[in-house]
């Protein structure tokens, strides 16, 4: 006979969550704060001007322009796009470490510095941050045939475009160069072009355990069970690390050979999980010819530019950079 009492629905749980930020129930739904849960002061000296811009307004997507408040004596800047982390989970371009980090940049690159945002997981799994990520660089080619945004008509050099990201942003940064490397990506951009890349700790994956994330601390900033978490809840349901957006060379993943990517610059930290990912990643591309060269910060966790934008190793990442821009994307061997 059935009971005339209704089961009791079971009880709501949070089964995922990611650095108090993202909170993925037993039901389905997910909840997000708007707040990073640190706290970090913005340390804004006014030397630099900010704005905000859409880019995608259909997706309620934006971004952040920055630009020394002296551009007028600098001539034309050139434009660097710098694509936050998080694991394809959290992040914006809003955050306060995000923006310290723009604002020095701006500054010491003398750039018009544009970070965008993207759509996040798991509302929105992969690849539908890279399809943005191509968005919000297309979006400047568009500013670029007259498309009204007078900061990018008065001060930008298109012909001097760079495409960075740190960890989930080095990731989109890795399938920007692949798909504008080739000649229609190259159409796509005209009359904007990009000179280079740099890949702050690339978030690449894999079904087998490098020795840096076998041997991976749990105290560590990016630990095993956060990267772990961040694939899961990042890629297409039922996908392994091995997909082809987290793992360039995994089964399945396009062949990279005969593409044409323009000079990078992979950074990786000697305390990272990602270090032998990102080291093996660079090796690859370059025994196949691709112009890229790897700079190794020995001792530095992942993140570390984001976390201490003015530490001694982020002052150095700094030169780095600016020594790759100034040069117009080559080497500073």
């Amino acid at each position: 006979m059935a009971s005339s009492e209704a089961a009791a629905p079971p009880a709501r749980r949070v089964v995922d969550e990611c650095r108090g930020v993202l909170f993925v129930y037993n039901d389905g739904t997910v909840e997000r704060r708007a707040a990073p849960g640190f706290a970090t002061p913005v340390r804004d000296d006014g030397s630099v001007e900010w704005k905000d811009a859409a880019f995608d307004a259909a997706r309620g997507l934006g971004l952040r322009l920055y630009r020394p408040r002296d551009w007028e004596r600098r001539g034309r800047l050139p434009v660097f796009f710098y694509y936050h982390g998080g694991g394809f989970c959290i992040g914006s371009r809003a955050w306060p470490n995000c923006q310290n980090y723009c604002l020095r940049l701006a500054a010491d690159l003398g750039a018009l510095v544009v970070a965008p945002d993207y759509r996040l997981a798991p509302e929105h799994r992969l690849p539908a941050a890279i399809d943005d990520g191509a968005a919000a660089v297309l979006w400047l080619a568009v500013q670029a045939r007259g498309g009204g945004d007078p900061w990018i008509a008065e001060s930008a050099d298109l012909a001097r475009v760079f495409v960075s990201g740190d960890s989930a942003g080095g990731t989109i940064a890795h399938h920007l160069a692949v798909r504008f490397g080739s000649p229609a990506g190259r159409a796509e951009l005209a009359p904007a072009a990009v000179r280079g890349y740099v890949q702050l700790m690339p978030f690449f994956g894999g079904a087998e355990r490098t020795r840096s994330e076998a041997e991976c601390p749990d105290d560590a900033f990016l630990n095993r069970p956060l990267n772990d978490r961040y694939w899961r809840l990042s890629l297409p349901e039922g996908a392994t690390a091995d997909h082809p957006v987290a793992n360039p060379f995994g089964p399945g993943a396009p062949p990279l050979e005969a593409v044409e990517m323009a000079p990078t610059v992979v950074v990786v930290g000697g305390r990272d999980i990602l270090h032998d990912r990102a080291v093996d990643y660079a090796a690859r591309l370059k025994a196949m010819g691709k112009p890229v060269e790897v700079r190794d910060f020995e001792g530095q966790q992942h993140g570390f530019f984001t976390i201490d934008p003015w530490s001694d190793a982020s002052g150095e990442l700094m030169r780095v950079i600016k020594r790759f821009v100034d040069s117009d994307g080559r080497f500073d061997d």
